[in-house]
């Protein structure tokens, strides 16, 4: 069987990535929406820049180490035909899930993830404000599908098409999609969820491209308030180096300078964001059952 050469879907996405911001920008001052904060929006290009560029170097080192595990062991030969790619769509995606549910859930994936959520706006330049450090490590989630026998190629063209995809749901210019749509689909609605700091909408609606996994594993939640963007604790800077490494700085120094046990200083790498080892945590769960309380003792 003959391998295709990887294609870099991302870079011929670019030229439209632009071209789509730019519309935004003219559609957001005509209907007389909040301004475009262009500061934010040129942290979050400077962000994508570096992502792009970064990934020069990742794409291949990911592709040598999934040709690797591929050719040591894989359960099946699947080949590049139309029904591959179907269940390669749906699985990619089903790893897409976790990885992101995790990144949520675990600090040090927080700690590259961290960087897509910090903007307070929300809007396409948002889609583009990527991670410099998560591509170095994140590749984990998707081993099983190369193990299962999906070719590497294969697996990083299903993943550049993901992320594609989740471009256009990063605006508030769309309401609502038609319902069976939004009954399957990620959508911006969905999506303006997951971007949202309001207590109900902390750490949920993970969909990449389906968001029928949210549905499945009870972290679904419809868009009924108003978003209000951003982090618990934001990252008060436009500075695109703060912006990638500050988590990654105050992760490392809450490991080698707290003083408390071994096993304490490793629970600041696998616990949720904001966990204290003395009991002071602020955890995004605990802010949503906070909430929970309270709409209870309202009705």
């Amino acid at each position: 069987m003959q391998i295709p050469e990887t294609p870099n879907l991302i870079h011929y996405a670019i030229p439209f990535f632009v071209i789509t911001v730019i519309l935004e920008v003219i559609l957001t001052v005509k209907v007389k929406l909040d301004e475009y904060e262009f500061k934010d929006a040129g942290t979050s290009i400077a962000m994508g820049l570096g992502n792009v560029a970064i990934g020069l170097f990742t794409k291949g080192v990911v592709l040598s180490i999934f040709y690797i595990i591929y050719n040591f062991y894989h359960l099946f030969e699947i080949s590049f035909v139309w029904w591959a790619w179907i269940l390669l769509l749906f699985a990619e995606d089903f790893c897409y899930y976790w990885f992101h549910r995790i990144s949520h859930e675990s600090r040090l994936f927080w700690a590259s993830h961290v960087v897509h959520h910090s903007s307070k706006k929300y809007n396409l330049s948002t889609a583009l404000r990527q991670t410099w450090s998560g591509s170095f490590y994140t590749f984990i989630f998707w081993f099983p599908l190369i193990l299962i026998g999906f070719h590497p190629v294969m697996v990083l063209v299903q993943m550049s098409i993901s992320l594609i995809y989740q471009y256009w749901i990063h605006t508030e210019m769309i309401d609502k999609m038609p319902k069976w749509f939004e009954a399957i689909f990620n959508t911006p609605s969905h999506h303006r969820v997951h971007h949202a700091t309001n207590p109900q909408y902390l750490d949920r609606n993970h969909a990449g491209v389906f968001i029928i996994w949210d549905r499945l594993f009870g972290s679904f939640e419809p868009e009924v308030e108003k978003p209000v963007y951003g982090l618990v604790s934001n990252i008060e800077t436009y500075n695109p180096i703060k912006v990638a490494f500050i988590e990654w700085y105050n992760l490392l120094k809450d490991f080698f300078t707290t003083k408390t046990s071994i096993i304490n200083r490793f629970k600041y790498l696998i616990k949720p964001p904001g966990w204290k080892h003395d009991g002071t945590s602020i955890l995004s769960g605990d802010l949503r059952k906070e909430w929970e309380v309270k709409k209870k003792a309202d009705v």
